[in-house]
C-alpha cells in the first residue's frame, strides 16, 4: 500500500542529482569475537544478509505515477532483493586504513536507485589487523544522522556474549529500549518541545503559526544584517569550498578523546560541541592557508541543532529528520585560537539563544529560510553570483558512551559519512563513541583536494586549544 511522502523527504529526493547523491552514510569497524575463525566476516555477511523479517522502513522506495497524480509516495518493494541491499567487499593489499577510507569514499559516490529501497550495506574484510568493517548508506529521505545513529544503537548490546541480534535492517526482537544517548555537554536540543511529523508539514507549508512570527523573524534578520549570526547568516565569504562539485567523494576519519575535549571545555566555560567547532575553524583555517586561499572574513558554518530527538517522532529507528540549525561565525579571522573558541562560543549561544525564542514551528521555518540560498542558489545555477550563506555544515551527533557489541563483535568505532551539495563542498560530521569523538570528512574529490591533510591540522588544532587552555 503506498503512503505519501512528507515534504521535507520529497525535497531531499527532488535535490538529488548525479553531482548530488543525498543519502548519509556510516563506516563500523568491528573486532572479531574471541576463537572467531578466518571465515568470520563472510559468517558475518551471511547472517546479516539471512535476515528473514526485515523493517518496514528498509522495504519502501519513492515512487510517481498517474495514478499517484504525479505526487511522490513510499511504494512497498514487491520484488524485495536482500543481496542488492547487502553485499561482500574485501580491500586490495595492503590492507590498510586508507584503502578502506578510499573504497567507502567509491561507495559513498553512487547514487540509490529509486526503484530499489534506498538503503545498502558492505560488509567489507581484508583489514590487514583482522578487524572487520561495515559500510552503509541511507537516503535522507529516510533518515537523518540521528535517526541512523539510534538505527545502529538499537541493534547493538552492552553484553559481549549476547546473540542473535538483527542487522539494522532487520525487526528488532521485544527488548528494553536501547539507552538514550545525549550529547556529551548536554547540546541534544532537548529544550526544545516534541516535533511531530505535522508541525513538519505545517513549518514547510508555511501554515498560520509559521507565518505569524514576526517577532522572531525580525530579531533573526536583524542580527544577520549586523553580522552576528544566529539562525540566518548574510556575510559568509566566498571560499574554494563554495563551488560547483562533482559527484566524485573522498572521505577521511579519525578520532579523539572525548576527556581531551572536556578539559578544555572545563578549563574555558565552554562546551565540547565549543571546542568540536573550534578545532574544526583552526583546521579550517590552516587548510585554506596552504592554499593561499583564506578570506578575511570569518568562515560560516551551518551546525544543526535537534528538535528533541529523544521524544520527537522524527529522530528515531523508525526514521525521519530532525531539523533546525544555528549559523555560527567561526573566526578564522583569528589567528589565536583561544579567542577563535571564545568567538565560536558566543555565536553559538547566541544561535541557541534565538532559537529558543521560537515554537518548535517556527524554528522549522526560519531553519528552512536560513537553508533556502543554499538550495536555490544550486537549482538556479547561480554560483558564484550569490554569496553562499554559510562556508560548511559541521554536526554533532551523539552515540553510546560505553562499548557496544553486535553478537559478539566489538564494535571499535563508527564513522559518520554525509552530504556534500553544490556550492557547499566540504560536510564534517562528528560522532561520539565510548569514550571518543570521530570526525567524518565527507568532500568533493575535486573541488576539496588533500581532503585528508584536515585530519593534521584537527590534531594540530586539539594540540593548540590544550596549550591555549591548560597551560
Amino acid at each position: 500500500m503506498a503512503t505519501p511522502i512528507d515534504p521535507t523527504a520529497v525535497a531531499f529526493l527532488l535535490a538529488e542529482n548525479r553531482s548530488m547523491p543525498m543519502h548519509v552514510g556510516g563506516l563500523q569497524l568491528f573486532t572479531k569475537p574471541e576463537g572467531a575463525g578466518r571465515g568470520y566476516a563472510r559468517e558475518m555477511y551471511e547472517a546479516m544478509s539471512g535476515v528473514e523479517d526485515i523493517a518496514p522502513l528498509f522495504l519502501k522506495h519513492p515512487h510517481r505515477s498517474v495514478r499517484t497524480g504525479g505526487q511522490l509516495v513510499w511504494k512497498p518493494d514487491e520484488q524485495f532483493d536482500i543481496e542488492h541491499h547487502v553485499r561482500h567487499n574485501a580491500l586490495p593489499e595492503p590492507g590498510r586504513v586508507r584503502e578502506l577510507l578510499d573504497l567507502c569514499g567509491r561507495l559513498h559516490s553512487t547514487r540509490l536507485a529509486w526503484e530499489r529501497p534506498l538503503w545498502e550495506a558492505h560488509l567489507i574484510e581484508g583489514l590487514r589487523d583482522g578487524r572487520v568493517a561495515m559500510y552503509t548508506k541511507t537516503h535522507h529521505a529516510l533518515v537523518d544522522g540521528v535517526s541512523a545513529m539510534r538505527l545502529l544503537a538499537s541493534v547493538l548490546s552492552t553484553d559481549p556474549d549476547e546473540r542473535d541480534m538483527p542487522p539494522p535492517w532487520g525487526v528488532l526482537p521485544q527488548r528494553p529500549r536501547p539507552e538514550e544517548h545525549d550529547d556529551e555537554d548536554g547540546d541534544d536540543g532537548g529544550r526544545f518541545a516534541g516535533v511531530p511529523v505535522s508541525a513538519l508539514r505545517a513549518a514547510l507549508g508555511i501554515t498560520a503559526e509559521a507565518a505569524g512570527m514576526p517577532g522572531a523573524l525580525v530579531k533573526t534578520l536583524r542580527k544577520g544584517l549586523r553580522n552576528e549570526t544566529s539562525s540566518l547568516s548574510l556575510y559568509a565569504p566566498r571560499t574554494l569550498f563554495n563551488q560547483s562539485i562533482t559527484g566524485s567523494r573522498r572521505f577521511a576519519a579519525q578520532d579523539w578523546p572525548i576527556e581531551r575535549l572536556r578539559a578544555i571545555g572545563k578549563a574555558t566555560g565552554t562546551t565540547i560541541n565549543d571546542v568540536v567547532l573550534a578545532m574544526c575553524a583552526g583546521a579550517l583555517r590552516a587548510y585554506l592557508i596552504d592554499h593561499d586561499a583564506l578570506p578575511d572574513a570569518p568562515l560560516v558554518a551551518m551546525v544543526p541543532v535537534g528538535l528533541n530527538a529523544k521524544q520527537s517522532h522524527i529522530a528515531s529507528t523508525e526514521g525521519g529528520n530532525a531539523l533546525g540549525a544555528v549559523m555560527v561565525q567561526l573566526a578564522t579571522d583569528q589567528a589565536d585560537p583561544a579567542r577563535r573558541l571564545g568567538a565560536v562560543h558566543r555565536s553559538m549561544k547566541d544561535g541557541k539563544e534565538a532559537l529558543s525564542s521560537m515554537t518548535p514551528v517556527q524554528i522549522l521555518a526560519m531553519s528552512a529560510l536560513g537553508q533556502a540560498p543554499a538550495i536555490l542558489t544550486p537549482m538556479l545555477k547561480m554560483q558564484g553570483i550569490l554569496r553562499p550563506p554559510y562556508n560548511v555544515i559541521i554536526s554533532n551527533v551523539p552515540g553510546p558512551r560505553t562499548t557496544h557489541y553486535w553478537n559478539g563483535a566489538r564494535l571499535e568505532g563508527t564513522y559518520p559519512l554525509s552530504i556534500p551539495i553544490n556550492g557547499m563542498a566540504l560536510n564534517i560530521t562528528c560522532t561520539s563513541y565510548d569514550g571518543s569523538m570521530a570526525f567524518g570528512l565527507t568532500g568533493c574529490r575535486r573541488t576539496v583536494p588533500h581532503l585528508q591533510r584536515l585530519l593534521t591540522h584537527l590534531d594540530h588544532e586539539l594540540q593548540a586549544l590544550e596549550r591555549a587552555a591548560l597551560g
